[in-house]
């Protein structure tokens, strides 16, 4: 453990903080999950979201490993909702027959969310001391600045392939 004292704030930020992260990576998860079951045409972000997946379980491993550190756990109530509206919003574009492009916006902007979380989470571990968890939370936002960056490449190839398998009456959302 890292020091906790009973009511201090800062750590009760720093619990909140790891708490709404392992929340975010709830609605990863799920999100993940569904996109890559309904993905046929986009082979390349099919894998790269299937891998994403297995990474996001890790993430949210870690990051009850580090609650579980400091005599806590994840949100039950956080989880449920984030669960639950990772799997809203990836029925919310099925029903477009752009799903794809609304899916690779979203995502895009839900990795650069998670960045932003990552990196206050390793500057409230820093201001705590809590060592042990700078490399985890240091692991988490490399694999998000990964994802995020293959996401940002595919915008321009995933638009091209939509609109050519539109162009020739093909199936092109997903």
């Amino acid at each position: 453990m890292d020091g906790d004292a009973g009511g201090n704030k800062l750590h009760e930020i720093y619990h909140s903080g790891l708490r709404n992260m392992h929340a975010l990576e709830q609605s990863a998860i799920e999100l993940t999950e569904r996109q890559t079951e309904r993905l046929e045409n986009y082979p390349q972000m099919k894998a790269r979201l299937a891998q994403h997946h297995t990474e996001s379980v890790e993430q949210a491993r870690r990051l009850e490993a580090i609650l579980e550190r400091h005599g806590t756990s994840p949100s039950s109530a956080k989880n449920a909702v984030s669960s639950a509206v990772g799997n809203v919003a990836a029925a919310l574009h099925a029903p477009a027959p752009d799903e794809i492009l609304k899916n690779t916006f979203a995502n895009f902007a839900f990795e650069h969310q998670e960045i932003a979380a990552y990196t206050s989470l390793i500057a409230m571990a820093e201001q705590v001391g809590d060592t042990a968890a700078v490399p985890l939370l240091r692991q988490s936002l490399s694999e998000e600045q990964a994802m995020a960056t293959f996401i940002e490449q595919e915008i321009v190839p995933t638009t091209r392939r939509y609109m050519e398998l539109t162009q020739a009456g093909r199936v092109a959302g997903v």
